[in-house]
């Protein structure tokens, strides 16, 4: 089974700079979008063969996920219950036979780190929210975390120590959580890869330098860690500030 997981910073736009070549192409069997920006009815996409589930931000251009899916889940649920944090479009979660498989789009810290507090509270209960899923059975979880967690996954790690999404707050955090039982897929197969990263800034021509962040995920219940058989980062689409990233199971 191969999944995809892409930021797509507005659908709208990235549909205009070919992403249903890439959906085409890459023929997952789940794909997962975070930063949609968009509202229901503000796009018909006909993807054939695959079932759509979006869940949308009551701040309208703000956020947004979707999961679009060859196999049917047995349920589907919106955000984390916990109605602070389900107002922005963040989380969708599909149930199937031997997994659960969680999109998510983490809230940004911002600039002078704002919204660090939150973030932090953000961390804790999303957390808690995928270790009662992963009580039940494994979890996959996939999308923009919005932090490199080690020096190795961005290019500048000296100039952004205490920049939105390289915090020691926000590394920590992400630290925990895989030490509750879960896999970083990419630094599983690749530990000591550099230069890999699937976002850059629009600024300064980041991208061109390849001054980059690897802030989008694939991680998975250690549980499942015999069923890995690969994690890949397709930094050559465009269409996005983010680049897709892939994890194939067996």
């Amino acid at each position: 089974m191969k999944f995809i997981s892409w930021n797509v910073n507005g659908l709208r736009a990235c549909v205009t700079k070919g992403f249903l070549d890439f959906f085409k192409e890459v023929d997952a069997d789940i794909f997962c979008l975070q930063e949609t920006k968009l509202q229901e009815g503000q796009i018909d996409l006909e993807l054939e063969g695959y079932h759509q589930y979006w869940n949308y931000a009551q701040k309208k251009g703000y956020s947004g996920t979707a999961i679009f899916t060859k196999i049917e889940p047995i349920s589907v649920a919106y955000g984390i219950g916990i109605e602070e944090h389900d107002n922005e479009g963040r989380v969708i979660t599909l149930e199937f036979e031997d997994f659960y498989f969680v999109t998510v789009y983490t809230p940004n810290s911002q600039s002078e780190l704002k919204r660090l507090e939150y973030r932090m509270k953000w961390e804790d209960d999303f957390r808690e929210y995928l270790l009662k899923l992963d009580n039940k059975k494994p979890v996959i979880m996939c999308g923009d975390l919005n932090v490199a967690h080690n020096e190795i996954d961005l290019k500048n790690p000296k100039t952004n120590r205490k920049n939105a999404g390289f915090t020691d707050e926000e590394r920590g955090k992400f630290t925990d959580f895989l030490a509750s039982g879960f896999i970083d897929t990419y630094r599983f197969f690749n530990p000591d890869k550099t230069d890999i990263y699937s976002w850059w800034s629009y600024r300064f021509k980041a991208r061109e330098k390849n001054a980059g962040w690897r802030i989008d995920y694939f991680c998975a219940s250690k549980k499942l860690e015999d069923r890995l058989i690969s994690a890949d980062i397709h930094t050559e689409i465009l269409g996005s500030d983010h680049c897709p990233v892939e994890l194939v199971i067996k």
